[in-house]
Parts: C-alpha cells; structure tokens; sequence
C-alpha cells in the first residue's frame, strides 16, 4: 500500500540552512592559479553519483585563496554539479584532511540539518528523476549547464519525520557499503588476474605447478622476450587452420530473445569475457545464415572500429542460440596443438597487443581495422599443449570469481535502484522497522 502521509515537496533552495552561504556556486579557478599542493581544488571529475571520486588533485596557494576571495568548502557540504555526465549529480564532501574549494561548475549545499537529515537528503538528490529534472533545465547549447537559481528551483520529495529520514538513508548507505566493498573486491580480483597473466605467459609453470624463474630454469631469448626453454616462438598463421568473418544485414537496435536469430555487435567481444546479450534480432524477413552461428569453445576477435575497441579476444564459454558474427567479427579456428582458451590469453598480452596496435589500419582514431593477414602474422610465444591447458585452467578460476563478484555488484546495484525508487518516494516506508526498534 502507498501511504504517502507526512511526505511534501521541498525546493533544492529550500534544504539549505538559513545562511545565506549555505547554497552558493564554487569559485571560478583559471589554470594559472593551480599548484601542486596548497588549498585543495575539488572539481566535476571528483563528483560521482552519490560518491567523491578521489583523483587528479589540484590545488592553489594561500595567497591566490585571498586574492580571488574564494569560499571554503567543509566536511558534510554537499557538492552538486552544474555540468552534464549526468548534470545534478552529487556527493557528500569526505574528511579530505585539508583545507578544500570547488569550481564554479559546482555548486556547495549546506542542509538545514534541524529538519533535514543529511544523508537522506544526499541519497534523494542521487535519484532518476532528480537528475532527469536538473537535464530538463539545463541549457541548449552544447555544453549543457544547469543554473544554480534553476537547480534551487527543483523539488525533491522528502519525509517530514526526521528520525524517518535517517532511517531510510541508513538502509541505502548499507547498500552502498556493499556496493562499494564488492566494487573494491572486484579491482583487487582484477589485479591478481592481471599479475598471473603477466606471470603465466611469460613464465609457465613447471611439472610440479610451480612459476618458473631464470634461477631455477632454462630460459632463451626471443622476439617477445624471454620465454621458457621448452616454449615455441611462432607466428599465428602456422596453428591457424582458417578465419571466418560475418555478416552484417540492417537491424534494429533491440536484441533477439531466446529463439530468435540475432547478430553480434562488436561490444559481445570485450576484455571482460563475451557478452551474448549484445546483439541485434535478425529482421524476420531475412533468411538467417547458419554457418556464422556462434558456439560454445570459439575464439572470437574485433575487426574493425574504434582503435581501442579493435583486436579484442575473448573465449565463448557460453552463449545464447542463434547468434551469428557480424562482418566486423573474426572466428578463429585453430589445429589440435591448440587450446582455445590459452591462445586467447597470449593474443590479450601486453606484448601482443602493442604488436597489434603498429599493425592496424584507418583514417582516423574512430575507424581502424586489422586484416586478416595482419591477424595471420601475430607472434606468441608456445607451450606445450599440456602447459597450456594447466594455464588456462588457473586463468579460467580467476576469471568465473571475478565474474561471480560482477553478478553480485549487478544484483546489488539493481537492489540499490529499487529501493531508491520505494523508500524515497514514500512508495513503501521504514515505519515498521522504526516501530520495532522501539518496541525492542
């Protein structure tokens, strides 16, 4: 049941304390006033959705601070930006363990905090329709700007009941905690399966599982570097038995459901994994052509597009039926020496890839392309087939807990929407959680 009783509309303007410095613009900062240490210079790039984006710290000097009469900004302001990617969006100021200004591009909110809650009202300016409000009354031209008496005119739905407030923004801030603690977990997974790979492909490993090092084994130079004694230094071309390109026919932008025939958009081919749900449903009256369907165990490769969208591999675990290549895709079949999912690894490493990256061909950074004679040429460096099986088996561990840790942030964030949409609208409330503490 929707009770919305003790719930109104306040403006933006209207959150502030009654300081007429409690809703103001940052401070307009030219380059020539940035240092490398000083008074700290917050600016759109530090402002998330909801969170402050700790990186490229600016600063100016004490004496620029007074001479451009700037504005000190504190620990709790909220920072709302005036400027798009998405405009209104905001986040808390964090204890910066300095003293800190932000640009004209932002604009500081200090909340009445005797009847509004601090952190409720964080989390409500962070909604959909707060930002889709701010996009409206934001200018036509190009660069798209919200206005701080605009933005002070918004209206935001808010609880009367203080103890309420904090209630609600107790449960999202637990949200945002495992949000934040599991998008942590997934840079550090992210890490290790980086340094392993760096580790396996130039390394390997040894009978007895173990890394192997110049110390403890042979090693020999090559064109890649120094690889193990026992490894080959080829071109692709001679483990290659073909390369299948597809077919792109005019789609809409809607993705086939189950049982349709679609077709793969280069973005189903990423450094994350293959991505089946990418793709384009074949218009019905398009016969659909079997051959290019894609199967589970294939090697796929962007062709064409973007410079740093080109030359990416990944490994199909698992795909949905019915999905074709498209003509900017490569399949590549390779002879029984081969393990699928070890050749993708050496073609993603760093050496490969900036092999590859002299090789492309295009106009213009937007629009590159790699043949498939370029393709043919690409050196790795070779296990034997055993030693490559035992790495993609150690690789493969890594990548399904980092996809396990992605299908978590996913659920978390989908969790973290609906609650947003329940609780600050006063479509469900905390009423009976509060009750029941009380009763406890």
């Amino acid at each position: 049941m929707n009770d919305k009783k003790g719930w109104h509309k306040v403006t933006v303007k209207n959150l502030a304390a009654s300081s007429r410095y409690s809703f103001i613009d940052g401070d307009w900062i030219e380059a020539p006033f940035i240092t490398s240490s000083g008074i700290r210079l917050i600016q759109t790039g530090n402002i998330g959705i909801g969170n402050f984006i700790d990186k490229n710290q600016k600063f100016i000097s004490e004496s620029s601070f007074k001479e451009l009469n700037c504005k000190d900004v504190f620990e709790g302001d909220i920072l709302i930006c005036r400027l798009a990617e998405p405009i209104g969006r905001s986040c808390i100021v964090p204890n910066l363990h300095t003293r800190a200004i932000t640009s004209v591009d932002v604009c500081i909110l200090r909340v009445n905090n005797e009847k509004y809650d601090r952190d409720f009202i964080a989390h409500a300016l962070n909604q959909t329709k707060f930002l889709a409000a701010c996009q409206e009354h934001s200018g036509e031209s190009t660069r798209q700007r919200i206005s701080r008496t605009n933005l002070g005119k918004i209206e935001i739905d808010i609880v009367e009941d203080k103890t309420e407030q904090a209630k609600i923004a107790e449960v999202l801030s637990t949200v945002d905690k495992a949000i934040s603690e599991t998008e942590a977990l997934i840079a550090k997974q992210q890490r290790i399966k980086t340094g392993l790979m760096q580790d396996l492909l130039t390394r390997g490993i040894d009978e007895n599982g173990n890394l192997r090092s110049e110390e403890t084994h042979q090693f020999k130079d090559s064109p890649l570097g120094r690889i193990p004694a026992e490894w080959s230094y080829q071109t692709l071309n001679k483990c290659l038995k073909n390369i299948e390109q597809g077919w792109s026919p005019d789609c809409e932008g809607i993705a086939a459901s189950q049982g349709q025939w679609g077709v793969l958009k280069t973005t189903s081919v990423v450094w994350e994994g293959y991505q089946s749900k990418e793709n384009k449903v074949l218009p019905n009256f398009l016969k659909p052509k079997p051959q290019y369907e894609v199967k589970k165990g294939d090697v796929l490769m962007t062709r064409g597009g973007p410079n740093s969208r080109v030359g990416v591999v990944a490994y199909v675990y698992e795909t949905q039926s019915k999905l074709i290549l498209s003509d900017k895709l490569y399949r590549l079949n390779f002879d029984k020496t081969i393990d699928p999912e070890f050749i993708v690894l050496a073609l993603s490493s760093s050496q490969t890839q900036r092999h590859l990256s002299t090789l492309k061909t295009g106009l213009a950074e937007s629009q590159t392309n790699i043949s498939q004679e370029i393709v043919k040429q690409l050196s790795i460096a070779l296990p034997p087939k055993p030693e490559q099986e035992k790495i993609s088996i150690l690789i493969r561990r890594a990548y399904q807990q980092l996809q396990f840790d992605r299908v978590n942030l996913e659920k978390l964030k989908s969790v973290k929407t609906g609650l947003m949409q329940d609780l600050l609208t006063g479509k469900k409330r905390v009423t009976p959680i509060l009750e029941n503490s009380l009763i406890s």
